[in-house]
């Protein structure tokens, strides 16, 4: 046992210190991983349990000002973070197929902050959209999907700022961010125009615009693996292939179930 629980601190240490980027380490939630995941259990509590039990005798709650704010500032901040990712890094000295180096020049530090940190930033906004669902009492939309999707992004984006905060790790941080615009772009219509909940081409878009993206985003990663001197930490490639793999398989399998199987009943 002993041995288990040293080489258990041993390994701890190794992650939280020895690899983690040094310029990013006394940044907020981002010293240890252990305040990260009490928000990500409070989560999981509040939208499953807690606040559905809050709610089962409770009229639902209207909630339409805040939720445009919350989509307007969604799209402000996703925009912001695409604008950045692409003026700093992909449009000025990244390359497509494989950047290999964790950003350390002199954009490195804006990379690292205004892209990667402002990214997770908006993966823990992204969480109150949960919230959102079950205070106006749509649980049925409270999907293992949703909430894996939730979860894991902000389990993701914490690992990118952690330890690889630019680089071929960006891929992810700029499609995403754009998919993001799109999403809460017709999430806002939807409250402010009823009318768009009931256009199905709408819907079938913006699900197939994420399916795309996830496909992107799994193809970027294999490519750093099977790319000769590609020097671009191979780790999290090995951790990202098989999540965006889960993501397509399920987002295929809520497209199917939505926009095809349901046309033929």
């Amino acid at each position: 046992m002993s041995v288990i629980l040293r080489g258990a601190v041993k390994l701890y240490y190794y992650l939280n210190e020895e690899i983690a980027d040094s310029r990013t380490q006394d940044w907020f939630l981002m010293r240890s991983p252990w305040l990260g995941l009490g928000i990500l259990a409070i989560y999981l509590m509040a939208v499953l349990r807690w606040l559905p039990n809050y709610m089962r005798n409770k009229p639902a709650f209207e909630l339409r000002e805040i939720i445009v704010a919350f989509n307007i500032l969604q799209i402000i901040g996703c925009g912001y973070v695409f604008y950045q990712s692409l003026s700093l890094a992909w449009l000025n000295h990244y390359k497509l197929i494989c950047q290999s180096s964790i950003d350390d020049g002199p954009y490195g530090i804006d990379i690292a902050w205004r892209v990667c940190y402002g990214y997770f930033m908006l993966k823990l906004l992204d969480l109150l959209d949960t919230v959102f669902f079950v205070l106006r009492k749509k649980q049925n939309q409270v999907t293992f999907l949703h909430v894996y999707h939730h979860f894991g992004m902000v389990a993701v984006s914490w690992g990118i700022v952690k330890w690889v905060p630019g680089g071929h790790g960006m891929m992810l941080v700029t499609l995403n961010s754009f998919v993001h615009i799109i999403m809460y772009s017709y999430y806002l219509l939807t409250v402010w125009d009823s009318s768009y909940k009931k256009s199905m081409w709408w819907k079938k878009h913006v699900t197939q615009i994420q399916i795309a993206q996830f496909t992107l985003v799994l193809a970027s990663f294999l490519a750093t693996v099977v790319t000769q001197d590609c020097a671009f930490p191979r780790q999290p490639a090995y951790i990202l292939i098989p999540q965006n793999l889960f993501m397509v398989i399920l987002f295929l399998d809520f497209y199917y179930r939505s926009y095809i199987k349901s046309k033929q009943e």
